[in-house]
C-alpha cells in the first residue's frame, strides 16, 4: 500500500467516524468508532486463520455450517487453536461482515426508500445480536491466558445509549450504517509485512486528541514529542527486552518505542482511567502484539502499582503534571521511596511517578519522562529528591527543554529528564 492509499484508508476511517458527530462529543463517538473497528479486526483476522486452517479441506470459514454435527465438531478444534493462537474465539456467523450485511436493508430502506419484505426488516435489527457477539468474544477467553486482556474490553460501546437515537430503530439504523461503511474497507491484513491498520488506528487516536482539548492529555502524548521520548531510551539498541510506561493511556508511546527497533521483549504499562485502558489492549491488538507480549493493568500507579519489583530496559512516561495523590507517611516504607528520606507533595506528584519509574529502571536501562519546569527548581521535598537524584545518585542524564504549547490542554513549558543507573561517562554531570 502506497503512502497515498494510507492516507485514503486514514480518511475514509475519519469520515465514518463523523457519522456519529453531532449525536456525542468527540470522547464518546471515538468509543464506539474505534471499538467497531477493533471488531471488524477481530474478524477478519479470526477469518483468515480459520480458513488456513481448512485450506486443505477445501473448504471456508465462512462454508462451514454451525447446526450440523460435523461443523460443530471442526468449530470446536479451531476454537481449541484459536485460543491458543489468537487468544479469542469467534464464529462464522459472529464475524463483522455478517452482522453488518445484515444490517444493510436498514439502511437501503431509510436512505433510498427501498421496499423490503417483513422478514428483511426484523433480519436487519442488529443491535440485540452484536451487544451479544461482543460479549462472547469476551466469553470465549474465559479461563484462557488471555482472560485478563479481553476483560470488559467493549464495555464502554454502550448500544443501549439514548445518544445513538431515540428509538431502537434509529439506534439500529445509526449503527448499521457505520457498520456498512467500515465493512466496506479492506483492512489488508493479508500482508502481514505492514501494519497499515495499526497506523490508521494511531492516526484516528491523534484526531480525537486534537479535538478533544483538556481530556485529550489523559491518553494521548503528542507523535512529535513520543519520537523524541522513544528514541531517547532506545538510543545505541537494536532489541528491547521490557519496555514499560506507568502512565500508558491509550498505550500509542509503548508501540512508537517499538518502531525503533527491531524487537521488544515485552510491553508493560498502567493505567488508571478505565476507558483508556480499554484503548490501550486494543491498541496492542491491533498492531499485532501476541496477547502473551504485553501486561498492561487499570490501576493507580502510585497507590497501588501492579508490576512488582520488575525492572525494564527501557522505561517512557508523559504523567499528569502536577497530579494530587495521597502522599502518606506509610509510602516512606514503601522500596520506591524509603531511600529519599522525603516524599513529593501531595499537590504536586511529579517527582514520585520519577522515583516509581526509578525504582523500576534497570541497571542497563534508560528512561525518559515529560514533567513540568518545576521539577528543576522547586524547593522544600522536591528539592530535596532532586539533590538524591542528581548529586547522590548521578542518575539524571540529560534535562532537554520544550517549549510551551506541545501538550493538550496545557499551555506550560515541559522538560524531557532522561535518566540512567550506569552511564558510559559516569562523572559527566556531577557538580
Amino acid at each position: 500500500m502506497s503512502e497515498d492509499q494510507k492516507k485514503q484508508l486514514e480518511q475514509q476511517l475519519w469520515n465514518i467516524a463523523n457519522t456519529l458527530r453531532g449525536k456525542m462529543n468527540a470522547d464518546e463517538f471515538r468509543d464506539y468508532i474505534l471499538g467497531f473497528i477493533f471488531y471488524k479486526y477481530l474478524s477478519e483476522r479470526m477469518n483468515l486463520y480459520a480458513d488456513e486452517i481448512l485450506k486443505e479441506d477445501g473448504i471456508t470459514y465462512q462454508s462451514l455450517d454451525e447446526n450440523t454435527e460435523d461443523g460443530k465438531a471442526i468449530l470446536e478444534a479451531i476454537k481449541e487453536q484459536a485460543l491458543i493462537k489468537l487468544g479469542y474465539f469467534l464464529k462464522p456467523s459472529e464475524l463483522f461482515s455478517k452482522i453488518a450485511e445484515r444490517g444493510s436493508a436498514a439502511v437501503e430502506t431509510s436512505v433510498n426508500g427501498k421496499k423490503v419484505s417483513e422478514e428483511e426488516v426484523k433480519s436487519s435489527f442488529i443491535l440485540e445480536d452484536l451487544a451479544r457477539i461482543l460479549s462472547a468474544i469476551e466469553q470465549s477467553t474465559m479461563g484462557t491466558e488471555s482472560e485478563d486482556d479481553f476483560d470488559h474490553l467493549f464495555e464502554d460501546l454502550d448500544l443501549t445509549s439514548t445518544k445513538l437515537g431515540r428509538t431502537e430503530s434509529a439506534k439500529n439504523e445509526v449503527i448499521a450504517k457505520v457498520l456498512g461503511h467500515l465493512n466496506n474497507i479492506d483492512f489488508g491484513l493479508q500482508n502481514s509485512e505492514l501494519d497499515i491498520l495499526g497506523d490508521a488506528y494511531e492516526y484516528l487516536i491523534g484526531k480525537f486528541a486534537s479535538g478533544a482539548g483538556k481530556k485529550a492529555g489523559e491518553f494521548y502524548t503528542p507523535q512529535e514529542v513520543s519520537t523524541v521520548l522513544a528514541k531517547l531510551v532506545t538510543t545505541g539498541k537494536t532489541k528491547l527486552r521490557s519496555v514499560y510506561d506507568p502512565t500508558c493511556g491509550s498505550g500509542s508511546l509503548l508501540l512508537r518505542v517499538a518502531r525503533e527497533v527491531k524487537e521488544v521483549g515485552a510491553f508493560y504499562g498502567q493505567e488508571l482511567n478505565r476507558t483508556t485502558y480499554n484503548l490501550a489492549r486494543m491498541n496492542m491488538i491491533l498492531h499485532g502484539v501476541h496477547y502473551r507480549q504485553f501486561d498492561i493493568k487499570q490501576e493507580d500507579t502510585l497507590e497501588r502499582p501492579q508490576h512488582g519489583d520488575k525492572k525494564f530496559e527501557a522505561i517512557v512516561a508523559n504523567p499528569p503534571f502536577s497530579a494530587h495523590w495521597n502522599a502518606s507517611a506509610i509510602h516512606l516504607t514503601d522500596d520506591r521511596f524509603s531511600q529519599y528520606g522525603k516524599l513529593a507533595p501531595r499537590t504536586t506528584a511529579d517527582f514520585a511517578f520519577i522515583q516509581h519509574m526509578v525504582h523500576h529502571l534497570a541497571d542497563n536501562g534508560i528512561m525518559a519522562v515529560v514533567a513540568p519546569h518545576g521539577v528543576l527548581f522547586r524547593g522544600g521535598a522536591e528539592a530535596h529528591i532532586r539533590q538524591y537524584l542528581v548529586k547522590d545518585k548521578n542518575y539524571l542524564d540529560v534535562v532537554i527543554g520544550l517549549p510551551p504549547n506541545i501538550f493538550y490542554g496545557t499551555g506550560i513549558p515541559t522538560s524531557i529528564l532522561v535518566f540512567k543507573k550506569c552511564k558510559e561517562q559516569p562523572d559527566c554531570t556531577r557538580r
